[in-house]
């Protein structure tokens, strides 16, 4: 919770270096979506082509007032039907027009930022652990949802706005100018006082914008961590400081969100003051004219439209503007995912994998430190090798570095020195999506998706008939009590599973694994939440399992690991002993000492 206490200072970092952000903070970062744009290029074309086409008849509107105006004395009936006739099919038009633009542009918005959210899920569900550990996962999905969400709005609606503005200024500019040089150079006067607020005002609120995003990623990022660890928090009485904690980001979130708006309203009032201030002092000095015979009154209506459609373009180009920098923002979040440099990558000419995997796996001088603590070593020159078919078994007090093989094993992480080999193939040599199908992992904590329990098993391959999902379920001792559930298999578990025990959870996760049936098993702590009676069943399982596959089992538990083929002790990220139960039981050390504190003439102490 201290980052409470400091988060009025500064938001909280972003992934990315400093230097790279404040290099992006300016609106050409909105090019970073043209690729996702360029395949829509029909689509963009043809929103262009209505986009003219509006403007275009937006423009023609005034002349037509013009006609109507200095015929409206002289003219004939008829002739003025046809004047007011011409400019109802010219608001036809533009009607049209301008509903066919917003069809197609809101179909680029939507399809563009669906293929970001793609681009950006794809890239980030690979990234190695060591990402997450610089960045929440709340943060992310904010990124995913709020910042896409806010270029969806910019590109579906806020772009064509500013382009019809921007079409709408220049040409309503060069009718001002055929329509009276003199007022329109007086016009252009303004100009100057316009831009440098825009200018000024606009950088600030870029920066506040970008602060207002971090923030909003933030208190989401606080609400996800909270609420996925609800019950730890109810268990300790927490509710009051997480309440406060995300009560306070988001009062934060609030307040910088003041700013931008006050920032933003401040620039519009300018704009549209110093705009329409001109304007009037303008039609004065153009009222004089028509009373001199200098123009007629027609031109002065005509040029007076075109005035304010110029100061109309100007005010929406200045709001947009606002919208723009916000946009650029969210572009920046996105652009730090896509961007973001892992660690852990395949290589560009990858070697193949044996097969069938045989499930030799070697160790040889491997050292590694996580990215997080990197002054300690969690694994210090391990050289070990696991024969085809060999269960092996790491023991050790917690913190030796147990986890950290199955870890390294999966290639979550690289070691920092030495090489972990597959059937003699370095794991750096080969994708990691191609060696890791020979793989199966019940992890810890075991993971449950919201689904089903059928489901969550068939998820260790979906190919799977309902029969093979039930026999795996057997197998680890969990058909019965699905069975039990409400709707059988088909039962809604929850998410993370919160509708089961922490033994149910573990045995669906081992069912996933039985079902996967890979040449490498990976069983870190797989039966710590069992009862003995499940345990047991269980154990007979993985026993049977484990016969035709590689096993590394990581336990406490050392009356889950005697049937072992070898047995390896760790202490402090080395391996200390090796051996079968009974040659480490004789030979005293580690193991000895974890074995007398656990059994009891044999049988297992009371935990």
């Amino acid at each position: 919770m201290a980052r409470a206490a400091t988060a009025r200072s500064a938001p909280p970092p972003a992934p990315g270096q400093e230097e790279d952000r404040a290099r992006s903070r300016r609106i050409g970062i909105l090019a970073a979506l043209w690729p996702y744009m360029r395949p829509y290029l029909g689509l963009i074309i043809a929103a262009g082509v209505a986009l003219v086409f509006t403007s275009a008849v937006s423009l023609t509107l005034p002349l037509a007032v013009r006609r109507v105006v200095d015929n409206f004395r002289d003219g004939s009936s008829e002739l003025l039907d046809q004047y007011f006739l011409a400019a109802l099919g010219i608001a036809a038009l533009l009607a049209v027009g301008t509903g066919l633009r917003y069809a197609l542009v809101t179909k680029l918005g939507e399809r563009v930022v669906a293929d970001l959210r793609k681009a950006v899920f794809d890239r980030v569900i690979g990234m190695s652990p060591q990402f997450f550990e610089k960045i929440m996962t709340g943060e992310v999905l904010s990124r995913i949802t709020t910042d896409t969400t806010l270029i969806q709005s910019v590109i579906g609606s806020s772009i064509s706005i500013a382009l019809r503005n921007l079409l709408i200024f220049i040409g309503g500019l060069v009718l001002m100018l055929l329509t009276s040089p003199k007022l329109t150079g007086m016009v252009l006067l303004i100009v100057p006082a316009v831009v440098v607020p825009i200018l000024v005002l606009g950088r600030r609120l870029r920066a506040i914008s970008r602060e207002n995003q971090d923030w909003i990623a933030a208190s989401s990022g606080n609400a996800g961590e909270a609420l996925g660890a609800v019950q730890t928090v109810q268990a300790y009485t927490h509710e009051g400081p997480s309440r406060a904690r995300f009560s306070e980001m988001t009062e934060i979130s609030y307040q910088v969100s003041q700013r931008r708006i006050l920032t933003r309203a401040l620039l519009t009032v300018i704009v549209i003051f110093l705009v329409f201030t001109g304007i009037v002092g303008v039609l004065w000095i153009g009222a004089n004219d028509v009373r001199a015979g200098a123009m007629s009154e027609g031109s002065l209506v005509q040029f007076v439209i075109y005035a304010v459609l110029v100061a109309g373009s100007v005010a929406a180009l200045s709001e947009i503007w606002s919208e723009l920098q916000r946009a650029a923002g969210a572009t920046e979040r996105l652009v730090e995912l896509l961007q973001a440099i892992d660690t852990v990558n395949d290589p560009a000419t990858p070697a193949a994998l044996s097969a069938p995997v045989r499930g030799e796996i070697g160790f040889d001088g491997v050292s590694f430190r996580y990215p997080a603590r990197p002054e300690t070593l969690a694994l210090d020159d391990i050289a070990l090798h696991i024969a085809p078919g060999e269960t092996v078994a790491f023991v050790g007090p917690s913190g030796a570095g147990k986890t950290t093989i199955i870890q390294l094993v999966l290639r979550f992480f690289d070691p920092d020195e030495g090489r972990i080999t597959l059937d003699g193939v370095p794991l750096t040599a080969m994708t990691r999506a191609d060696f890791r199908r020979a793989i199966a992992l019940v992890p810890q904590d075991p993971v449950i998706f919201a689904g089903s329990a059928r489901d969550n098993i068939r998820f260790g391959r979906p190919e799977a008939s309902d029969q093979e999902v039930e026999a795996a379920a057997r197998a680890a001792a969990a058909h019965d009590f699905i069975s039990a559930l409400p709707e059988g298999y088909d039962s809604y578990v929850g998410e993370r599973g919160v509708m089961l025990s922490g033994g149910q959870k573990q045995r669906i996760a081992i069912a996933r694994a039985i079902l996967r049936d890979t040449p490498v098993l990976l069983l870190d702590e797989a039966t710590s939440a069992l009862d003995a009676e499940s345990e047991r069943a269980v154990q007979q399982a993985v026993d049977a399992l484990s016969q035709t596959r590689t096993t590394l089992i990581v336990a406490h538990r050392l009356a889950t690991v005697k049937k072992a083929d070898r047995i390896v002790v760790m202490d402090q990220g080395r391996i200390t002993a090796m051996g079968t139960h009974d040659e480490l039981v004789a030979a005293g050390g580690l193991y000895a000492r974890l074995a007398r504190l656990q059994f009891t003439d044999g049988a297992i102490a009371a935990q």
